[in-house]
């Protein structure tokens, strides 16, 4: 039981909920994401970028003046809509814990790639109910920005969240990574090429840095040794160390 709990424990504090975790641009939380999705056209992204904010974050919000499309981006090319939907943080047998989640998303499609914006994000918590059902009156409303940003929901040194505002901000980078997750599934099979290839080439770029680095601190005897093996290399009478894993997975590109 012990084990369990400092499992948990651990998990609130994992990295990814600490310093850096909540971006903020010009004073406002600002949670970004780019992909570009290889092999499709312009109209093709825009109109699967379309039909996920309004068929996976607008329908599937709660139903009320505030969920609701902005632009289908016909005009300006800018796919908007603002989202209220329920976070939850504990649900157990007569006992639920949420909050109502706002936010504003904002997409672009072009030249191969897919930017998604997700901003003005607020919460309401703890409204009055009415025969069992929240009515959206009453409770307090938070701005990201006074709640869940490094200042007001880690402690002094980054290195714990803090009770209270930190179940929200667990949650909302755990809700956007979902929403930028999901939209990536929208092409999913192209994104992982895609991704698979810039692995590729990072990978070629610290093979490299490694060699230079191995080169500059060994000794004269040592480099001149390296500098043979890179000749018969180049001449192709010795194998690159690496280059055979390398070479595997871009013929596994289609």
């Amino acid at each position: 039981v012990m084990a369990m709990a400092q499992k948990v424990k651990e998990d609130k504090n994992a990295p990814k909920y600490l310093k850096g975790a909540v971006p903020v641009e010009n004073g406002i939380v600002t949670f970004k994401k780019s992909f570009r999705v290889p092999g499709q056209s312009d109209a093709q992204l825009y109109e699967n970028m379309l039909f996920y904010v309004k068929d996976n974050l607008v329908v599937k919000g709660i139903e009320d003046a505030w969920t609701r499309m902005l632009s289908e981006g016909k005009e300006d090319g800018v796919i908007a809509a603002r989202v209220e939907e329920w976070m939850v943080f504990s649900k157990k047998f007569l006992s639920l814990d949420q909050t109502r989640l706002r936010y504003q998303i904002n997409v672009t499609t072009g030249q191969g790639k897919v930017n998604i914006t997700v901003t003005q994000i607020s919460y309401l918590y703890g409204e009055e109910w009415e025969e069992n059902k929240p009515t959206g009156k009453g409770g307090e409303i938070y701005r990201a920005e006074e709640w869940i940003t490094d200042e007001h929901a880690l402690n002094k040194k980054g290195s714990k969240v803090l009770s209270g505002s930190g179940k929200f901000r667990r949650k909302t980078i755990d809700r956007m990574n979902e929403i930028f997750e999901n939209a990536m599934d929208m092409f999913e099979e192209k994104v992982k090429e895609e991704q698979k290839r810039i692995a590729l080439i990072e990978q070629r770029a610290q093979m490299m840095q490694s060699r230079a680095q191995q080169f500059l601190m060994g000794d004269p005897d040592e480099q001149a040794s390296m500098m043979a093996d890179a000749m018969m290399q180049l001449q192709g009478q010795q194998p690159i160390e690496g280059e055979a894993e390398v070479m595997e997975a871009e013929e596994a590109l289609p």
